[in-house]
């Protein structure tokens, strides 16, 4: 019987260091996972902005789920001016973002069903303070600050993606 609660205690104590190790390892996983930009692929198709000054391509990568939209561009060091991130929700909606974790400031270009632009804010790093426009969107595209005024890219532009002529169908 002394053998058998030996053998017992042992394979408890050796359970608990197991528990033990294995929270250590994801409490100190944890923090670096959360530091790291999230990378999606590039869309084949470019979005395209038909400005006053003409056609304007971007490379984008589409964020159309909750944990990719709920991600962005946090973390992110460094953006190409003719790169961006198009979020797509199920539908026209108020929407609201912020920058906490992200280091680059950023032009917010919130877009209506129709792909045509409806306002446009800026992002400072870092912020939380909630930036919204004052009516309902169905897209946003993030650019590095000040490509929209560089591009053209102004109220009342149309947008051009296959994300924006899908909703067009489907207007939410």
């Amino acid at each position: 019987m002394t053998r058998l609660k030996s053998l017992l205690a042992g394979t408890t104590s050796a359970a608990w260091l197991a528990a033990a190790v294995f929270a250590v390892s994801l409490s100190s996983a944890s923090p670096v996972h959360a530091q790291q930009a999230m990378a999606l692929p590039a869309d084949p198709e470019p979005l395209v902005a038909v400005t006053a000054k003409g056609e304007v391509s971007f490379r984008i990568e589409v964020a159309d789920e909750p944990g990719e939209r709920a991600m962005g561009l946090m973390h992110r060091k460094d953006l190409a001016d003719d790169q961006g991130m198009l979020f797509v929700f199920e539908q026209t909606q108020p929407v609201g973002f912020w920058m906490k974790n992200t280091p680059l400031p950023l032009d917010l270009v919130f877009v209506g069903p129709d792909g045509k632009v409806l306002d446009i804010q800026q992002g400072t790093p870092f912020s939380e303070a909630v930036i919204a426009p004052d009516e309902p969107a169905r897209f946003v595209l993030e650019l590095n600050a000040g490509t929209a005024a560089k591009t053209g890219i102004a109220d009342g532009v149309m947008l051009k993606h296959r994300a924006i002529t899908a909703a067009a169908g489907n207007p939410g």
